[in-house]
């Protein structure tokens, strides 16, 4: 490596230290390094490339949650939702192959190559009540809170399944502290009160 180029990679590098050592290209550009530093530190093994135009540096510990950190950095007016937020909650036995998440309608339609989406489009209340902010490896990220995950559950039952939206419920029954309050709340901002309200006396 010529002399030249390290140094420039060395600046380059506290940069990224100082903003938590993760950037997107715009922020990488905006903090002055050239886009020809960036390629050549990704081609060199410097950074990694989490999905196009985010980068990290390489020798940070491994992300905990690379797929939903991309997905906040990438779409930051998105919310984590259904089989992705269960999974965050463990409140599901359901693996999610894909990242579920939701934009408010109206919303232009992300593009991203990795990792893949699944994209719900909510409006009105039932996109803005109930999200909650977690940090996942530093970076906040905005996923609905267990009861209104499950609530968005019954609402989109016959896109994901009736079964998984009883299990969540019963998951939540289980191995949280339940917010019967919540849950009726969150049943009528989503207008399933009263497809919901059989399972929830049931578990009462």
């Amino acid at each position: 490596m010529r002399k030249s180029d390290q140094n420039t990679f060395e600046k380059a590098k506290k940069v990224f230290r100082n903003r938590g050592g993760m950037l997107k290209t715009g922020e990488a550009l905006s903090a002055g390094i050239h886009p020809r530093t960036l390629y050549k530190m990704h081609r060199s093994g410097i950074l990694e490339q989490l999905t196009r135009g985010l980068y990290r540096l390489a020798d940070l510990p491994p992300l905990g949650n690379p797929d939903l950190v991309s997905v906040s950095l990438k779409i930051p007016n998105g919310v984590i939702c259904l089989i992705s937020a269960l999974a965050y909650h463990e409140i599901t036995t359901q693996v999610p192959h894909e990242v579920y998440v939701a934009l408010d309608r109206g919303t232009e339609t992300p593009r991203l190559n990795h990792p893949p989406l699944r994209v719900f489009w909510f409006s009105g209340e039932s996109f803005t009540v109930g999200i909650e902010k977690h940090k996942i490896d530093s970076v906040p990220v905005r996923i609905y809170s267990p009861e209104k995950t499950i609530a968005d559950c019954f609402k989109y039952r016959n896109k994901i399944g009736l079964d998984i939206a009883i299990e969540a419920l019963k998951l939540y029954r289980e191995r949280k502290r339940f917010r019967i309050d919540d849950l009726v709340k969150f049943s009528k901002a989503c207008r399933v009160e009263k497809i919901m309200r059989p399972y929830l006396e049931a578990l009462l």
